[in-house]
């Protein structure tokens, strides 16, 4: 079992457990949450369970290239969201970050705390050049995050994102080892 903990000032990032089913699922099965989200609700928390045993399965490989963190207040381990680094091709280095907070957690500066945890995770630990984000145009939260972060909104992509509302466009941010 891979022990990876990344800390913040008010937080801890740890990989997930079977333990946290319950609260992955309360947070897929938000309306407010769903609205930019690509997953979709799941119909039964069956569907959240094989998305959490494959997270877990991704965490424990011997060669990680998928890290998904549930994000803790570090008073008293309350889970407030998740958090993911995914790498891509070994010889990019590089790789994608998403997030996902419960609302209740919105705009408190929990999001932008743990990216930034993230992004130095990926490149001091992971040694990564690039890493990148999208989100849906209309999601004002994230898009505040990443920019934030210092995330560079490099893309416009048309009708990329197949959410309940229809058809959105997507931006595409990145950061580099150098900035």
């Amino acid at each position: 079992m891979n022990t990876i903990i990344l800390k913040t000032e008010r937080l801890n990032l740890r990989p997930i457990t079977v333990s946290d089913l319950d609260y992955i699922h309360e947070l897929h099965c938000m309306e407010e949450i769903d609205e930019f989200n690509t997953l979709g609700i799941p119909q039964h928390i069956d569907e959240t369970k094989v998305l959490l045993e494959k997270w877990i399965f991704e965490n424990n490989r011997a060669l990680i290239t998928h890290f998904t963190f549930a994000v803790e207040l570090n008073t008293g381990n309350q889970i407030i969201g998740l958090i993911g680094i995914n790498l891509g091709k070994l010889k990019y280095k590089n790789a994608e970050v998403w997030f996902k907070f419960h609302k209740n957690y919105w705009n408190k500066g929990y999001a932008t705390e743990s990216l930034k945890q993230l992004l130095h995770f990926g490149f001091d630990a992971l040694n990564l050049h690039r890493i990148e984000a999208g989100c849906a145009v209309g999601n004002i939260g994230s898009i505040n995050v990443l920019e934030k972060t210092g995330m560079i909104r490099e893309a416009h992509t048309r009708k990329l994102l197949p959410l309940k509302s229809g058809w959105s466009d997507n931006y595409g941010y990145a950061i580099l080892s150098t900035d």
